[in-house]
């Protein structure tokens, strides 16, 4: 059982659920039903909106971090990516995480459990924080953001999740945070279940994980 430890944030309102695979994840193929929701236009059963993206900015603001620039959320990299017709697929898992946040606006964070070292938490990450988040080695100052962190370090938030436990051809589990804030709880709710229902279809197995204070 995942334990996930959250400290105070007064807006932030997130949602944890952790995922089990039927094999290894480079044998889950992304069905064309999944990737053709990687479109900006494609039907959703949630729709982000202006105020619920100014709102997820502010939340992350409360730390000290400049949500702007190369820093955004990732929820709006994918809104720019998908009106370009650039988002393209990478696999099942994160495949279904990049629809729901595309469509519902809010940021998703998805680490595979193999690779993280357990003991979760969510706290704000403490000055002079970094860490590489993609292959090439580029590093990210998440300094004053509220970040997941396991007993190595942060490992995910809603700007960019940490390479060291992105999922890979033989990922089995994963742990996912919907990045929600106060004001939107019903549209989180919705968008948490689209999320599983889209992993059910895929013939995951998906277990909500309660949020300690």
């Amino acid at each position: 059982m995942i334990e996930l430890h959250v400290e105070p944030h007064p807006t932030l309102r997130m949602r944890a659920f952790a995922t089990e695979l039927p094999t290894r994840l480079g044998d889950v193929a992304s069905p064309l039903w999944l990737t053709d929701l990687l479109r900006s236009d494609a039907p959703a059963l949630v729709r982000r909106s202006e105020p619920l993206r100014a709102a997820v900015r502010d939340m992350l603001r409360h730390g000290g971090y400049k949500p702007t620039g190369r820093g955004k959320p990732a929820s709006e990299y994918l809104v720019r990516a998908a009106e370009a017709g650039s988002l393209c697929s990478i696999n099942a898992v994160v495949d279904t995480c990049n629809v729901v946040s595309l469509h519902s606006g809010f940021p998703i964070t998805v680490v595979d459990t193999g690779r993280a070292a357990g003991s979760y938490r969510i706290a704000i990450a403490p000055a002079g924080t970094t860490y590489v988040f993609n292959s090439a080695g580029q590093e990210i100052d998440v300094s004053g953001l509220v970040c997941l962190f396991d007993k190595t370090g942060p490992c995910g938030n809603a700007v960019k999740d940490a390479q060291r436990t992105k999922t890979h051809d033989d990922t089995r589990g994963t742990l996912s945070i919907v990045w929600g804030v106060s004001d939107f709880e019903a549209q989180l709710d919705a968008a948490l279940a689209w999320h599983e229902e889209l992993l059910d279809q895929l013939g995951a197995r998906v277990t909500s994980v309660a949020a300690r204070t």
